[in-house]
C-alpha cells in the first residue's frame, strides 16, 4: 500500500532532485519502519543529532539507534 501511496505523490515531482529528495525521505522512512521505529521520531532524532557540530552518519543508522 505506501508504493501506492508514494506513487501518487511521485506524480508532482517536477524536477529531478524534487523526485530525488522524495525517493531519500521516503527510503528512511520504510527503513526506520522496518527496524521498529517510529518515522517521526526517528527523522527527529536524525535532525537533532545532524544539528550537532561531531555528528557520526554511521551512528544513526536505524539498527544503531535506540529509541
Amino acid at each position: 500500500k505506501p508504493f501506492v501511496i508514494g506513487r501518487k505523490n511521485w506524480l508532482f515531482s517536477f524536477t529531478t532532485s524534487g523526485a530525488e529528495s522524495s525517493a531519500t525521505l521516503y527510503s528512511m522512512i520504510e527503513t526506520a519502519r522496518a527496524n521498529g521505529h517510529t518515522p517521526f521520531d526517528y527523522v527527529m532524532h536524525c535532525l537533532n543529532e545532524l544539528a550537532q557540530p561531531q555528528c557520526d552518519i554511521d551512528s544513526l543508522l536505524p539498527w544503531h539507534v535506540s529509541l
